[in-house]
C-alpha cells in the first residue's frame, strides 16, 4: 500500500512538472537550433523595469552633467586667485559624489537587464557638451547655485521613484533602491546647503564681509 502510495506522489510530481511553462529552457532549447525568429525571453529583466528604465537614464545624465559642473566650480576655487580651500574641497566631494552616483545607476540598470546609452547622454540638453555653466565670483550666488543643482538632483530622484511605485507594473526593487542611497541624503544634502546659504548670506550683509567670508572658508574645510 505504502509503495502504491509512494508511486502515486511520484507520478502526481512528475505530472505537474510538466505542466509548469519553463519558458526559458525551451528558448534556450529552440535556440541552440539557430532559429533567428525566436523571441528572446531568458533574460534578467522582471517586474516593471520597462516603466522606470528612460527615468534612470535620463537621472544618470543629470547625475554626470551635476558632476562635471561641480568639478568646474571647485577648481575655479582652488585657483591662486580665488584661494578658498573650503569652498574647493565642498564643491569637489559633491562632484565626486555624483558621478559616484551615476556609477551605482549604471550597475542598477544593468543588473536588471537594461543598457544605458552613451549616445543619449551626450545629446541631453544637461549633457556635459551642452554644458554652459557661468562661474561666478560671489560666493554666496556659488552655493545658491550648488542648492539649486541639490534640488534638481532630488526632484529626478523623486521622479524614478514615482515611476516605480505607480507604474503598471510596479517595480519595488528600483523604488527601495532610490528610496535608500538617494532620497533621505539628498534631503541631508538640500538642508545643509540651505543652511550655509544664510549663514553666508548674514556675514556678506556686513560692510567688509572679508573676514567672515576667509572664516567661513575655513569653516568648510574643517568639516
Amino acid at each position: 500500500m505504502k509503495s502504491f502510495i509512494a508511486v502515486a506522489l511520484f507520478a502526481g510530481i512528475i505530472a505537474m512538472a510538466s505542466a509548469e511553462n519553463y519558458a526559458c529552457h525551451t528558448n534556450v532549447t529552440v535556440g541552440c537550433t539557430n532559429n533567428v525568429q525566436t523571441p528572446v525571453i531568458c533574460h534578467a529583466r522582471f517586474g516593471g523595469i520597462d516603466n522606470v528604465e528612460s527615468g534612470i537614464q535620463s537621472y544618470i545624465n543629470l547625475n554626470l552633467h551635476k558632476s562635471y559642473q561641480y568639478l568646474l566650480m571647485s577648481a575655479f576655487y582652488n585657483s591662486y586667485q580665488k584661494n578658498r580651500p573650503g569652498f574647493n574641497k565642498l564643491y569637489k566631494s559633491m562632484s565626486d559624489r555624483s558621478f559616484d552616483d551615476a556609477i551605482e545607476l549604471i550597475k542598477h540598470v544593468t543588473r536588471r537587464g537594461g543598457q544605458v546609452d552613451f549616445r543619449a547622454i551626450s545629446q541631453h540638453p544637461n549633457s556635459i557638451a551642452q554644458s554652459k555653466l557661468k562661474l561666478e565670483e560671489d560666493e554666496l550666488h556659488s552655493l545658491g547655485i550648488a542648492l539649486d543643482i541639490e534640488k534638481t538632483l532630488t526632484a529626478d530622484a523623486t521622479h524614478v521613484h514615482y515611476q516605480s511605485t505607480h507604474g503598471r507594473p510596479h517595480d519595488p526593487h528600483t523604488a527601495h533602491f532610490v528610496e535608500e542611497k538617494y532620497l533621505g541624503r539628498q534631503a541631508d544634502s538640500v538642508r545643509q546647503l540651505s543652511g550655509y546659504v544664510n549663514d553666508l548670506s548674514k556675514i556678506m550683509n556686513q560692510r567688509d564681509p572679508s573676514l567672515g567670508v576667509y572664516l567661513f572658508d575655513q569653516y568648510l574645510e574643517k568639516q
